[in-house]
């Protein structure tokens, strides 16, 4: 199986996602997001397969994706503002052949496993 990990190595959570992989013995790639950058095709695949959408992808706990929220954007601007500023996503992301889910809480990661 598949499985991709878009993870931040300073999230407490990413890495305890990372570990709980690890620990099951399942190879991982690990996408370190705020390096890579997001693309329209990944962030829409996510918004999908997640079933959350684009605002339901978004950290907020950070004043940008407040402020998408509260003016209503549309998921044209939230993916440009993802893309604009990878922080925005929220995380972890787990995705596999049986879908992807937030890691939040950890525990749903192993709905896709």
């Amino acid at each position: 199986m598949t499985v991709t990990l878009y993870h931040n190595p300073k999230c407490s959570t990413s890495r305890k996602a990372l570990e709980l992989l690890q620990e099951k013995g399942i190879q991982t790639e690990v996408v370190e997001y705020l390096k890579t950058g997001w693309t329209a095709d990944v962030l829409d695949r996510l918004a999908q397969s997640t079933g959350k959408g684009f605002a339901g992808l978004l950290r907020m706990r950070e004043e940008e994706a407040k402020a998408l929220v509260a003016d209503g954007a549309s998921d044209d601007a939230i993916r440009t503002a993802m893309i604009a500023n990878p922080v925005l996503v929220e995380r972890p992301i787990i995705e596999t052949p049986k879908g992807a889910r937030l890691g939040r809480p950890l525990e749903a990661i192993l709905e896709v496993l």
